[in-house]
């Protein structure tokens, strides 16, 4: 009997009644692969039920799936995407523990009874696994091609682009005219393309926003502790930026105007363009140059970034009300 008094007393002292002892899915020492997020999709779902549920929007370049998964059961949408850029991973673990602790929520049903959220969390999965070096994954008429791209370098870890040498986030027809190359030609970064909407992966994000119409969405990258809000937003400059200055106080980011020769050709620029409502960048991590933040700061962005999706949900409802009114 006092061993299991003893036992018992143990046992509480690590896992104090009403506490989850259950471990995060969504805990990572890692570099994030596509194999990885894949498994973990799943593993939510399964783990979750009904709470998420998950979509294919469409694949890579090279036929990696392209994952949606949403949280709650409103009518009205929020958006938010991750990893346009190969050395992004990172975002794709923020935002995969944001709907980690969302579907874990008791109060889900009661917080998103309006407003639903969909996330895209790696929408380049063939950059990332570029990017992490995992050149044997590709068919072998296309390894030399992507090395060419990198300048015939073996170290990928700068690569910003799709599996084509595109860079997603200059994709978008918004001010895509307008915007100045760096890159001539397919290459590990910057290079726009022939025309706009040309990856796939773009053409099935430009896609899915179109179907599910989100209020208001969010782009995540890395790096530098940003938050970029403008890009043609008009009248509704006061109310874009009440709300960017609202998740710049969560986060303790800056707002940041974005240099002349960055503007257009990016996911925000196009969302704010074409639908004349809120869209912000979120640059995670303090600044590193041409590659991926390291995973030892992923725990404190994830404690700047935890409350960002109830503010974007609670201005789409703002804005929806606004509307009915």
């Amino acid at each position: 009997m006092k061993k299991i008094i003893v036992l018992t007393s143990i046992l509480l002292l690590f896992f104090p009644l009403g506490t989850n002892a259950e471990e995060s899915i969504i805990d990572k020492t890692e570099p994030y692969s596509f194999i990885e997020f894949q498994n973990d999709v799943w593993r939510l779902k399964n783990k979750f039920k009904a709470s998420i549920q998950v979509q294919t929007i469409g694949t890579s370049e090279y036929g990696r799936k392209l994952y949606a998964i949403k949280v709650g059961d409103g009518s009205k949408n929020v958006l938010m995407i991750g990893a346009h850029h190969g050395r992004e991973w990172i975002t794709s673990l923020l935002l995969m523990k944001m709907i980690e602790n969302y579907a874990n929520a008791a109060t889900l049903h009661q917080n998103f009874d309006d407003v639903s959220i969909w996330f895209v969390p790696m929408l380049n999965p063939d950059g990332v696994t570029i990017q992490q070096g995992e050149l044997y994954k590709f068919p072998f008429f296309a390894k030399r091609n992507i090395k060419n791209m990198n300048n015939n370098s073996s170290d990928f870890s700068r690569w910003k682009s799709n599996a084509m040498g595109i860079d997603l986030n200059r994709q978008y027809p918004s001010g895509w005219n307008e915007l100045k190359e760096t890159s001539k030609m397919p290459s590990y970064k910057n290079y726009k393309g022939k025309q706009p909407l040309e990856a796939k992966e773009v053409q099935a994000i430009v896609q899915f926003t179109k179907k599910i119409k989100p209020t208001i969405a969010a782009s995540y990258h890395s790096s530098g502790q940003e938050i970029f809000w403008q890009y043609k937003n008009e009248q509704n400059v006061s109310r874009d930026k009440q709300i960017a200055e609202k998740i710049a106080i969560a986060t303790g980011y800056k707002l940041s105007t974005p240099k002349i020769d960055a503007i257009g050709g990016g996911y925000t620029d196009w969302f704010i363009d074409h639908y004349h409502l809120p869209a912000v960048t979120i640059e995670i991590c303090p600044l590193i140059e041409e590659t991926s933040p390291p995973l030892s700061t992923l725990s404190k962005e994830w404690e700047k970034n935890k409350q960002v999706a109830d503010i974007l949900v609670n201005q789409a409802k703002e804005i929806e009300n606004a509307h009915k009114n």
